[in-house]
């Protein structure tokens, strides 16, 4: 019964969606937020990971090794806003990512966790998202030229 509730939940990762990301090595962000279920709305304390274009989350930074499966992954080039969220959920230190025209919440330790979240997540979206050329992402690139 698990192997079909995993297949038909849209938030269940498969290995094609994080076999290309070494989340388990120099990732561009660590740390712990709280996120809300997808179905059941409850706040969660997860492990997330930010790498190579995908945000992905565990239970705990001991689940992050070559063989763990993620509980979740977001594919940031997808999402289309981000920004702080308290004036919505009435939560300090939140903020929000829409996913396919879906927002999704998560609230940080602090304030200033959730501004590097943010940031961090925002360059991201920018990066993966093909709308701008790599070469000005790239800042020597420009102080070279």
């Amino acid at each position: 019964m698990d192997a079909i509730w995993q297949a038909i939940s849209p938030g269940t990762p498969c290995p094609e969606d994080y076999s290309d990301v070494e989340f388990w090595v120099d990732p561009e962000r660590v740390g712990f937020l709280l996120k809300q279920g997808e179905y059941i709305k409850t706040w969660r304390r997860r492990w997330f990971v930010l790498k190579k274009g995908k945000l992905l989350w565990f239970r705990d930074p001991a689940d992050v090794k070559p063989t763990a499966v993620p509980r979740g992954i977001v594919h940031v080039g997808k999402c289309t806003v981000i920004r702080g969220a308290e004036d919505v959920i009435n939560k300090v230190n939140s903020f929000m990512v829409h996913i396919d025209g879906w927002p999704t919440y998560f609230v940080a330790d602090t304030d200033k966790e959730k501004e590097e979240w943010i940031n961090s997540i925002a360059r991201a979206i920018v990066q993966n998202s093909g709308a701008v050329a790599p070469d000005i992402l790239d800042y020597n690139y420009i102080n070279r030229h």
